[in-house]
């Protein structure tokens, strides 16, 4: 029998740990599947707001640029979250967000913003803070966010 992760003396769970019950093991099952429906439209429209932000004006170019991807997969994306309400556009224009999408973009920016602060209170170096909080963000509940922040608030403390 080979040893597994739990039986290290570092990590310490109990038998409930290992196996929730089944109802709490769908729920958070779908609390992940629910984060990944929502988080590609939530990193793009945050993205519209930064950039709109920081340059004045949101281009496809400029998104996939920054997202890494093609203009075609923009452009799908766009046509996306257009239909959901939350970008318009005009053609050959920039980008820009509706009330829905600027209300998704500030909830996303402010996820992202404490996690990055919470991981670089904890000692994570910024370049891989910047990458574990982008995916993180999606993913974090609104107590552990609350718990993230008092835990900010107190480090800052203790410095003074």
């Amino acid at each position: 029998m080979t040893d597994t992760p739990y039986d290290s003396p570092a990590i310490s769970l109990c038998k409930a740990d290992a196996l929730p019950p089944s109802e709490q093991h769908a729920q958070q099952y779908a609390a992940v599947r629910n984060a990944h429906e929502t988080e590609l439209l939530e990193d793009y429209v945050e993205l519209i707001a930064d950039l709109l932000k920081h340059q004045g004006e949101a281009r496809s170019t400029d998104v996939a640029l920054r997202m890494g991807v093609s203009q075609a997969t923009v452009s799908k994306t766009v046509t996306r979250l257009k239909s959901l309400g939350l970008v318009a556009s005009k053609p050959y224009r920039s980008l820009f967000l509706t009330e829905k999408g600027e209300a998704m973009a500030r909830m996303s920016q402010q996820r992202h913003t404490t996690v990055l602060r919470f991981l670089r209170a904890l000692g994570v170096s910024d370049h891989t803070a910047r990458i574990d909080a982008e995916g993180m963000e999606h993913h974090v509940s609104q107590e552990t966010l609350d718990i993230m922040e008092r835990f900010i608030r107190d480090k800052a403390h203790q410095r003074t």
